[in-house]
This record gives structure tokens, C-alpha cells and sequence, in this order.
């Protein structure tokens, strides 16, 4: 019974992981409609609502790793949690490197407060980063597309955790 609680408890994680990542994704079609002016005056909204919303990325790839362990080793459910596990780990590489520092660079001139000033201070030096020697339109591209491949991972991720759950083993 314990072990269907974690297996309902790791998929809503990972549920929680993809959705902002996948809502990033699909307003890209519109963003990329912006003139320059406007897409750098919309970036800051972001913040602080995406900066909650990540928690459920933690949460799941703890998650997972904890019924990967539990599972039992060579069967389906064992290897399609690995799959999970390093779909979501590859998201999770993918936000730290080419993402959050692009993030920062947004938000260098916002004011922020409490967990978020603490989680977009961390890495480089906010007014050091080496983010700001790229041309606007790079860190666009690369901060939309960055999110495709978030949304693509944690989507792999899901799929093979709710195959995993529903094969039984």
C-alpha cells in the first residue's frame, strides 16, 4: 500500500515539474511574436510564481530516485523509473546550466525578496554573469528553447513513470 501511496505521490511531483516548463513551451509560438521592446519589458513576470512552482522539480526527482530504489531491480517498472529518473535529472541540467543564468540576467533589476532572492543569487555573480556578453535575442532563444527541452524531458519523465505504475511490477 506504502509503495502505491509513493508511486501516486511521484507522478503528481512530476506532473508539478512539467507543467511550468511545458506552459513555457507552449506560449513560445506567441513570444516569439513580440517586438524586442515588449519581450523584455514582459520577461520579470515571472517572477516570483514560476519560482514556487519549480518546487514540485526537486520533489519529483527525489521522488523517483526513492521508487527507483524501492522498485524491484530488472524488472519493467525498474527501467522505465531509470528512464524517469534520467529524463528528469537532464531537466534539471538543462535549467541549471543554460537556463538559470539567463534567468538572473532578467531579473537583475528586479527586487527580490526572500526564497527567490536567495535561489536566483545562487551560481555566478548576478553582475558578473557571463550571460550579459550575449546579444538579447540569444538569451531569448536560448532561454525559450531551453524550456522546450525542459518540457520534453520532464514529458519523458511522466510517460514512463504512469507506464511503470500502470504495468504492475
Amino acid at each position: 500500500m506504502m509503495f502505491n501511496i509513493l508511486q501516486v505521490a511521484t507522478v503528481l511531483l512530476v506532473t508539478l515539474a512539467l507543467v511550468p516548463a511545458l506552459a513555457h513551451a507552449l506560449e513560445l509560438p506567441g513570444k516569439l511574436r513580440l517586438d524586442k521592446t515588449a519581450y523584455f519589458m514582459v520577461q520579470p513576470i515571472y517572477y516570483p510564481g514560476f519560482t514556487f512552482a519549480g518546487l514540485g522539480e526537486p520533489g519529483g526527482l527525489i521522488a523517483t530516485a526513492v521508487l527507483l530504489w524501492l522498485t524491484p531491480r530488472g524488472t519493467v517498472g525498474f527501467w522505465l523509473t531509470f528512464v524517469a529518473l534520467l529524463g528528469l535529472i537532464a531537466m534539471h541540467a538543462v535549467y541549471w546550466v543554460v537556463t538559470h543564468p539567463v534567468n538572473k540576467f532578467w531579473l537583475q533589476q528586479e527586487n527580490l525578496s526572500g526564497l527567490g532572492s536567495g535561489f536566483f543569487s545562487f551560481g555566478a555573480n548576478r553582475s558578473g554573469s557571463s550571460a550579459e556578453a550575449r546579444p538579447r535575442t540569444a538569451l531569448r532563444d536560448r532561454w525559450e528553447y531551453s524550456h522546450v527541452a525542459r518540457a520534453g524531458f520532464a514529458s519523458v519523465s511522466l510517460i514512463a513513470l504512469l507506464i511503470a505504475v500502470s504495468d504492475g511490477s
